[in-house]
């Protein structure tokens, strides 16, 4: 466990002075009272505080004063506080009792930061993007985390429902000799709890491609707005991933630096290995769903393009019964045309008494009727 050393007084903000030592033959000054009247916000922020030594759980503070006062009493310890959306009140008392920098401090008070990793003096500012997969709508939920890393505390600001930080207490206490290597070995769990929550996401995600792939092929006409909708979340989720591959990499060129444990090292290169795989795999994710949005875009072209098709002919086939109806009327018209005049039966109309008048009007229709079929039957009407 590393040694408590003394931090240089902010800026900003200033740690309180410590109370004198006593002279001989007197009595020690007692410690402060816990005071009753909490606020109720931070009673609800602090999710769960503790401190440690050897690995070992010593104490659980019930608020942010009391775990200040303990630390201060146990130089050995080490700190582990866990906030869930916190008040700025909270965050500034927390800055003045560990000398946070002021930018990492701004950050942890609004969430929506992209995943980071940034060293002021001794201590480390961590942002992490956790995910989770919601089987009921079959979406994936993303929250952030921010994590200050010093030399005997811990403190970790979470903005959201992933990732259940509770387990990875559980799991560090369970193991102490991984927990007494101080703080940067809670930081490897907290990372490693991340991580290793992609995994049910990156199941789910390629459960709903291999759908989305049955959906396309299927002529789903709701299936454009689903690869949209996890083509979103897959951006997001690269976000999340991608640049935790350059953080641990700037974690793992530090090792020697700062003269990291060598079983803590190959805690890291192995969740660097698996962010590594994760990010190759959504990476994957965003081609497959690109190209699916491609084919199905084909196959609803060529399904229009097989309605138009078909419309078409069904005109053309229209307009050739058209041109067949249209040819006999035509052909009808004329010998109805010829046998209405010569019905009217006026009393001087000469063919009415001429001898061929009849035989002369049924050539005459004939003649017009067969005429107008020769015609339409070489342009293709009959």
């Amino acid at each position: 466990m590393p040694e408590r050393r003394s931090r240089p007084a902010s800026s900003v903000w200033r740690r309180a002075p410590a109370a004198p030592a006593p002279r001989p033959g007197e009595r020690p000054p007692a410690p402060p009272a816990r005071t009753t009247d909490a606020d109720p916000a931070e009673v609800a922020s602090v999710v769960q505080a503790a401190l440690y030594r050897d690995g070992v759980r010593v104490s659980a503070p019930s608020s942010l004063a009391e775990t200040f006062r303990e630390l201060r009493e146990q130089p050995e310890g080490m700190a582990w506080i866990g906030l869930a959306r916190p008040t700025e009140s909270e965050l500034l008392s927390l800055a003045s009792e560990f000398d946070l920098h002021p930018l990492a401090v701004e950050d942890a008070m609004e969430a929506h930061q992209r995943p980071k990793l940034e060293r002021y003096g001794d201590t480390l500012f961590v942002v992490l993007r956790a995910a989770r997969y919601l089987d009921a709508p079959e979406q994936v939920d993303f929250g952030e985390l921010h994590v200050f890393v010093g030399p005997d505390f811990v403190i970790t600001v979470r903005h959201g429902a992933a990732p259940d930080l509770s387990a990875v207490r559980r799991r560090m206490e369970e193991t102490p000799d991984l927990l007494k290597l101080g703080p940067e070995a809670v930081l490897y769990a907290i990372l490693d709890a991340v991580v290793d929550g992609y995994a049910p996401v990156v199941a789910g995600v390629q459960n709903d491609i291999d759908e989305i792939e049955t959906e396309v092929f299927g002529g789903d006409p709701a299936v454009s707005r689903r690869i949209y909708e996890l083509s979103r979340e897959m951006v997001e989720f690269q976000r999340a991933t991608r640049p935790l591959v350059g953080m641990l990499h700037g974690l793992m060129a530090g090792f020697s630096k700062y003269g990291t444990d060598e079983e803590l090292q190959r805690y890291l290169r192995d969740v660097a290995d698996h962010v590594t795989h994760t990010s190759e795999r959504v990476d994957a994710f965003r081609q497959a769903l690109t190209e699916i949005l491609t084919v199905n875009t084909t196959l609803v072209t060529q399904e229009q393009n097989a309605e138009m098709r078909a419309l078409a002919e069904a005109g053309f086939e229209q307009n050739e019964e058209i041109k067949k109806i249209s040819s006999w009327a035509a052909i009808l018209f004329a010998p109805t045309l010829v046998g209405t005049i010569y019905g009217m039966n006026f009393a001087h109309m000469p063919e009415l008494r001429w001898v061929f008048g009849y035989p002369f009007a049924i050539l005459l229709m004939a003649v017009v009727c067969v005429t107008l079929y020769v015609v339409f039957k070489r342009r293709d009407w009959l």
